[in-house]
Parts: structure tokens; sequence; C-alpha cells
């Protein structure tokens, strides 16, 4: 992996509820996505996924642990390093029609974000018709509402407003699950057109493994507030390690019926656990199909166990 440009060192992003009790949202998280990359971060709803991506873009702040962007602390920080992080930091939202103001045309919209950020108005406003049309859009839509136009649109808008400042970090999540297919492939293209065009580096927020494949190079695995497993695409795929990992594996749809029909699913018991309530040992035990009872009482260290390839688990497969 190339020279990281984000890295996430033991981050930790706890929320209090009622009396003593605790959600572990993020619970001792380490990762680091290299410059120009694109990381798929993929797991169940509930995983904590988004809170891990929005902690990376600094509108979440840490209970603990520590953010690095370009090898430097990013929390806490204040004044002319707090603009220029927020520039170089965005992130795109799952709902394009949650993510605008209703009251705001789409070139306002993208103004008004240049101008909280000290963009001059003459120059904002030049700004975002360029980037409109970057995403694909024309000068046209800079004075059209959100619900003048596709949702398809909508998301170019979105993605539009956080390409705006030029950062050098976007996360993406779960930008395509509220559009169609055909939608989805364009709004997957330009992001990766963009990348290609300005060396953008991504954190992909996905629950569908299909997509994450097309999108990205590395993945990992998110499990109940920590990362279980982490490897390039092709050995994720190809020999996943994590009993977690393979159940979602087998759960993307093959265009084959034939194949479809005759392969065997891997059928998880019950649902995650309350993220307030995680159980001891190591937390996928309770559904785990290879789980002893080492399991249920130690958790299990990430190690590495193909080239590039590390994975949390006492019983891992294909090893």
């Amino acid at each position: 992996m190339s020279e990281a440009l984000v890295e996430a060192i033991g981050l930790v992003r706890h929320y209090k509820l009622t009396g003593k009790r605790l959600l572990r949202a993020v619970d001792g998280v380490d990762l680091a996505i290299g410059r120009g990359g694109t990381l798929g971060l993929v797991g169940e709803s509930g995983s904590g996924k988004s809170t891990l991506g929005q902690t990376l873009v600094g509108l979440q702040n840490p209970s603990a642990g520590e953010v690095r962007f370009e090898g430097e602390t990013v929390v806490g920080a204040r004044g002319a390093k707090l603009v220029r992080l927020r520039r170089q930091r965005q992130i795109v939202f799952q709902d394009p029609s949650g993510a605008l103001n209703p009251r705001m045309t789409l070139g306002a919209t993208i103004v008004e974000h240049l101008r909280v950020q000290g963009w001059p108005r003459a120059e904002a406003r030049e700004r975002a018709v360029e980037v409109l049309a970057l995403a694909g859009l024309s000068e046209a839509f800079s004075g059209r509402y959100p619900h003048e136009v596709s949702g398809g649109q909508r998301q170019r808008a979105v993605i539009a407003r956080a390409v705006s400042t030029d950062p050098a970090f976007i996360v993406a999540d779960e930008p395509v699950s509220a559009l169609d297919v055909s939608t989805r492939a364009q709004i997957m293209n330009l992001l990766r057109e963009l990348q290609r065009r300005s060396g953008l580096t991504m954190l992909f927020i996905s629950h569908d493994l299909s997509i994450v494949a097309h999108m990205c190079r590395e993945v990992a695995v998110m499990y109940l507030g920590q990362v279980v497993e982490c490897a390039p695409r092709d050995s994720l795929f190809r020999t996943p390690l994590h009993p977690y990992t393979a159940a979602l594996l087998s759960a993307i749809p093959l265009p084959d019926p034939v194949l479809e029909r005759s392969r065997t699913r891997i059928v998880l018991k019950g649902e995650p656990p309350d993220p307030s309530a995680i159980p001891s040992g190591c937390r996928f035990h309770t559904r785990c199909l290879r789980a002893t009872e080492v399991c249920a009482k130690v958790p299990p260290e990430m190690r590495a166990l193909l080239p590039g390839h590390t994975v949390a688990c006492h019983h891992p497969l294909n090893a």
C-alpha cells in the first residue's frame, strides 16, 4: 500500500445512554488508507461504518484514540489548521435528498458551502458552476431546487459540493444505495473519474460487496464497532479468513442461475447483538458456526495470515 494519507489509531466513539450504559459504535479501530487509494468498508447495518467515516472527517469527535491526516494529529485542531482540514476532508452522504437544503438551489448550496470555508462570493459562484459541470450537470442546474431534479442528479450535486473545496480525502457513505441500478453505475463511474483526475483518496462505505468489488482495491470488514478483517480486494474475495466475511460474500447473488441454485449459502444465527451490550470474547461468537469455548472468553487479536491480509479470529477459514 502507498503512504497512508488517513489513519485511525485505536479509534473509539462511544455514546452515553441512560445510567452507565454505553453504545460502543466504534470500539478500537486501527485503519490506514493509502494516498490515492480507495478502501471499501463493509458490514451489516449498525456495525459502526458511518460513525467511523464521520469521525475520520471530523463530524464526530472520538471518545479516545487518534485520527491522523498526512501524518499529523487532527483531533483538537483549531483556527487556520481546522479550516484547512475541513477543506481537505469531505463527505458524500447516503441520502441526497436529506443532504440538500430544500429551500436552496443546487448552486446556492455549493456557494454557501464554499463561503463557510472562506471563499469570496464571486469566486464561490464561479466554482459552483465549475464543479456542477465536473459532476455532469450543466449551468442550468445551478438554479434548480432539489425537488426539481432526479435522485441521481441530486447525488451528483452532493458530490459536486464535496469536491468543490478540492479535498484530498472523501468519505462516500453508501453513495448509491438510494438510487436505481442504472443511476448507480453512473455515480460510481463519476466517482472513479473524479478520483482519476485529482488523485482523491476515498473511504467507500457500503453493505453491497458487489459494488465494493467494482470500486475498491482494499477492503475492511466491520462488525459491532471493530474491524475483523482487512485485505486486498482479490485476496478477500478469493480467500476470506473470517467466518463473518464468508457469510457476507455468500449473500452476493450470482448472475448464473444454475450456479446460484447450486451453491451453499451461509446463514448467520439471529441478529447482531446490541452495541450497548457487547458479548464477551469474540463479538461474533454468538452467531458463528465455528465458535468454541475460547471464543466466548478471549477477544481475538488482529494478525496477518496472508500477505497484506489480516484477521481477528481464533479459528480462521482457509488458513
